[in-house]
């Protein structure tokens, strides 16, 4: 044992061992295995270790006492240890405060800029001879308020058109859905002349015309009623040749129905048709339901004929719609057999409603329908559903659905006399 410490006592003083304690002492040393490693190149039984030495990897240790070397690194290494800690310490701290601060002034709101303001900004930029960034012509765009907004919203498409073609030689239009957003800004400001633009095919705001843009237009006509405005959408669309789709159809016939005008209905129905649009059961609804209001029951059996082409089941109103076609021609026991014939088709869900609807044919659709007769004709009417209506009641009954219904509304009308 004296003789082991004495050697190593000797190793210690040699001159080839004078990198010891610079390397234990080493910031990037982190453990006496790392020191153990570090000292391999250097020794040797006590020399300097030769690159060709085949005993080049042989582990310090064995020419040191452990216990010597261990308490030595092993002390080193905690001290650099609680101040690699408290460094890191400090430099979460700091880290998280920065955190804290940017967190802060994220979340303070920017005040919204005006179209006005984001209109001279997008202009000194094209100004300036560089493209204005995508997020302030889409500000501009919601930003719309007013009239006055709607027209700097296309003054600075045309510019932009114009800066597109000349500096970045882009001969495409903007797209589909930033030029329905100006649609829709149109529509909500309610500046509809600068909105049929919109749809025009060949203009100098770089605007793609499409039925999505003409549909928020047509919804603001159906908001207001405006039967002129829908006849001028539709007319663009004619000469510009945008295809008509079953949305359109939707709205072009709510509306014409909301505003009483069966004339506008057949007119539009009939071009819908002829270009081929696939009706949606809505559509069929409301046509059917125009139909049987007025008291045309051959366009009655015509449009359930079409509808029969592309959708097998009925509704309640296609179906009741049927019934009063059958009243309209005198015919109360096929009526009575449409609306057996509906009950059992309904789903279980829906038999409840057909009471109701029995309910309003009885109390209110005789006195609508009468009065858009002809004056010479409403008293024959008038008599021949006073008659029919119970009739269908009573056929209905004998077949088996017996649904009972308030008859004492059906009575002679004052307008009628």
């Amino acid at each position: 044992m004296q003789a082991a410490a004495a050697r190593a006592r000797r190793l210690l003083a040699s001159p080839a061992a004078s990198g010891i304690q610079g390397i234990l002492s080493a910031s990037h040393r982190g453990c006496a295995a790392a020191a153990e490693l570090a000292l391999l190149p250097h020794l040797e039984n006590g020399f300097p270790a030769s690159r060709s030495s085949p005993d080049h990897t042989r582990s310090f240790s064995s020419h040191l006492p452990r216990t010597l070397l261990s308490r030595t690194v092993t002390s080193h290494c905690r001290c650099k240890k609680s101040v690699c800690l408290c460094s890191y310490a400090h430099s979460s701290g700091y880290h998280m405060a920065r955190a804290h601060l940017s967190t802060d002034s994220s979340g303070i709101d920017q005040p919204k800029e005006s179209a006005e303001e984001l209109y001279q900004k997008m202009l000194k930029s094209v100004e300036a001879q560089t493209m204005p960034p995508n997020a302030w012509l889409w500000s501009m765009i919601s930003s719309c308020s007013s009239e006055e907004d709607i027209k700097l919203l296309f003054q600075i498409l045309q510019k932009l058109r114009i800066f597109r073609l000349s500096n970045l030689r882009i001969n495409a239009n903007f797209n589909d859905h930033l030029c329905m957003k100006v649609s829709e800004a149109c529509a909500r400001v309610g500046v509809v002349d600068y909105g049929l633009k919109v749809l025009w095919n060949h203009n100098v705001y770089g605007i793609t015309p499409t039925i999505g843009s003409a549909h928020y237009l047509l919804q603001h006509a159906k908001e207001h009623n405006d039967t002129k405005l829908m006849e001028k959408i539709m007319q663009v669309l004619r000469r510009n040749s945008l295809p008509l789709q079953p949305g359109t159809a939707d709205i072009v016939f709510s509306i014409c129905y909301n505003t009483d005008r069966w004339d506008l209905l057949s007119k539009y129905a009939a071009r819908f048709v002829q270009a081929g649009v696939k009706l949606r059961r809505t559509a069929f609804d409301v046509w059917m339901e125009f139909a049987a209001k007025v008291g045309d029951s051959q366009s009655i059996w015509n449009i359930n004929s079409l509808r029969g082409k592309s959708i097998k089941h009925y509704t309640l109103t296609s179906g009741f719609a049927c019934v009063k076609g059958s009243l309209l021609e005198r015919r109360p026991d096929n009526a009575a057999a449409t609306i057996k014939l509906l009950h059992k088709h309904l789903p279980d869900q829906k038999k409840p409603f057909v009471k109701d609807e029995l309910q309003k044919l009885v109390a209110e659709w005789p006195t609508e329908v009468i009065k858009r007769q002809k004056k010479d004709e409403r008293k024959a009417m008038e008599e021949a559903l006073i008659e029919d209506i119970p009739k269908m009641i009573s056929s209905m009954a004998k077949s088996g659905l017996d649904i009972s219904v308030d008859l004492d509304k059906l009575t002679r009308q004052p307008e009628a006399a």
